[in-house]
């Protein structure tokens, strides 16, 4: 472990009494706590340990919380700041994932209608296809491996009913999620990255694309760009060139300076700069209206269809009929492509959607209410719980250690308890914890939540105790001034003292 500063001999020496940590050879440290002192399955001894780190002087500006109890005794092992706020980043998704799989089930699922506004005759649809989406968040390359495939299987639907051309336009219909796309205090820079993308109704490839950009094989060549996973979305006029060639790989990133800048009008996409001989790039663009992007691909899909498309102007009171429904995967499955590697805009969607299903509306005001109902009634206090959006991307959520123990415990007498504690990413297996806890008693036996925005790191989940006691964790931190690995070691240190802990 390496850690930043001369305050690290004493962050090291207190994170011996908990991971095994040994300051370098001929340092001293000012901790009063030894390993040799401490019982490694001793409650106290956990208590003096976690307290000792807590209380190092490299953590005196910052905020901790922390709180891990016994679910099945009440038993509370250790508590600080338990009571407090805290900006909890993406364990915000577990407030979120909790409402929705104990709203909705764990085999709920979405369905986008495909309809006629018009009627059907010799093979053309004399009047417009409706496109009526409820927060379906699984057309993705992520989820699906190609975000196509569904919509290819509905122009082959509308195909095998014999329809061969479309008169009027492909129209997003319907407001299901009224309001704006982004979320309540969202940071104003992150905007153009992939993981604030805006969310509406009707969502495609979780509101980005990827550019893949390739060069030429000499200075001044064409550079070539696919967009994927459509094609034809969005627009992209190319200004990039092949620049001269550039090794080793840190000349050649400098040598790299592409940039996709979009208009402010037509939302198009330019790509200026220029790129290495034979180097590849993959850059994201989000769209910036989501409905824009997934008619789109819908027209992409039909004209692949020998599915022609129209603009004529249609009867809007024309008579509407159903020609096909698109379904999601289940709930149990949603849970875990937005829970194990932190998907802020499916989070966004089941938000959404829970106000929706509970009100009519999926308007982000009415999800907050929803939500801090459903937390409500697992006891959570109204103090300890500020809901902004589904994310945790808004610097304006704040939540309390308790808050988070009191819905994983609520999870854990759920019915549907397998399914959310297999969507939680797996320590140094799966998931946004995939390379913490590696060698440790954690390993493949914690399950937990993390959050990242700046200045706040958490984790909370799951641990199991060497002799078999489930226990439930919260740690939550804001607020500091050393490294964010620093942060990150305490808390996994904290879970895997406990991953090998015996309590009876």
């Amino acid at each position: 472990m390496r850690l930043i500063g001369t305050t690290s001999l004493v962050l090291c020496a207190t994170l011996a009494v908990l991971s095994g940590c040994r300051p370098a050879s001929g340092a001293t440290s000012s901790s009063p706590t030894s390993p040799a002192s401490l019982s490694f399955g001793s409650r106290a001894a956990l208590r003096a340990a976690i307290d000792s780190l807590a209380d190092a002087p490299v953590f005196s500006n910052a905020h901790l919380g922390i709180l891990i109890v016994d679910p099945v005794t009440g038993d509370t092992l250790y508590s600080r700041n338990a009571g407090k706020l805290f900006m909890p980043a993406s364990n915000m998704k577990i407030l979120t994932s909790a409402t929705a799989l104990a709203q909705l089930g764990p085999d709920y699922r979405y369905r986008t209608t495909f309809a006629a506004r018009g009627p059907v005759t010799d093979g053309t649809l004399q009047g417009d296809l409706l496109v009526v989406g409820r927060g379906d968040p699984s057309v993705s390359d992520h989820m699906l491996h190609d975000a196509m495939g569904p919509l290819r299987l509905i122009a082959d639907s509308l195909a095998a009913r014999g329809i061969t051309r479309i008169a009027g336009r492909v129209v997003a219909s319907g407001n299901a999620f009224p309001g704006s796309v982004l979320g309540y205090g969202w940071s104003y820079d992150d905007f153009e990255d992939s993981y604030s993308a805006p969310i509406d109704e009707l969502l495609f490839n979780e509101g980005f694309s990827e550019l893949h950009v390739r060069g030429g094989d000499r200075p001044g060549d064409p550079v070539k760009v696919e967009v994927r996973p459509a094609r034809s979305y969005p627009i992209v006029h190319l200004n990039a060139v092949t620049g001269p060639a550039a090794a080793p790989d840190s000349a050649r990133r400098r040598a790299n300076t592409l940039a996709a800048r979009k208009d402010s009008v037509t939302w198009e996409v330019t790509l200026s700069g220029q790129i290495s001989p034979g180097d590849t790039a993959t850059i994201e663009v989000t769209h910036h209206d989501p409905d824009v992007a997934y008619i789109a691909a819908v027209r992409e899909a039909l004209h692949d269809r020998g599915i022609a498309v129209g603009d004529a102007a249609t009867d809007t009171l024309a008579r509407v009929q159903p020609l096909a429904t698109l379904s999601s995967a289940p709930m149990r499955d949603i849970l875990k492509a937005l829970m194990k590697p932190s998907q802020n805009q499916i989070a966004e969607m089941l938000f959404r959607t829970v106000a929706l299903e509970a009100t009519g509306i999926g308007r982000a005001d009415s999800a907050s209410a929803v939500v801090q109902r459903r937390i409500a009634s697992w006891g959570v206090v109204p103090n300890e719980a500020v809901v902004r959006d589904g994310s945790g991307l808004s610097r304006y959520d704040y939540i309390s250690p308790r808050t988070v123990v009191r819905i994983l415990d609520a999870m854990k007498k759920s019915p549907s308890f397998v399914v959310y504690y297999d969507a939680l990413p797996i320590a140094g297996v799966d998931g946004s914890i995939r390379n913490r806890m590696k060698g440790t008693p954690a390993e493949n036996n914690v399950h937990a939540k993390t959050g990242s925005v700046a200045l706040s790191r958490s984790l909370s989940g799951y641990v199991t105790t060497a002799d078999g006691h489930m226990l439930i964790f919260s740690f939550l931190a804001n607020n500091w001034t050393v490294s964010v690995r620093s942060v990150e070691h305490v808390q996994d240190a904290i879970a895997a003292r406990l991953a090998g802990m015996r309590l009876r």
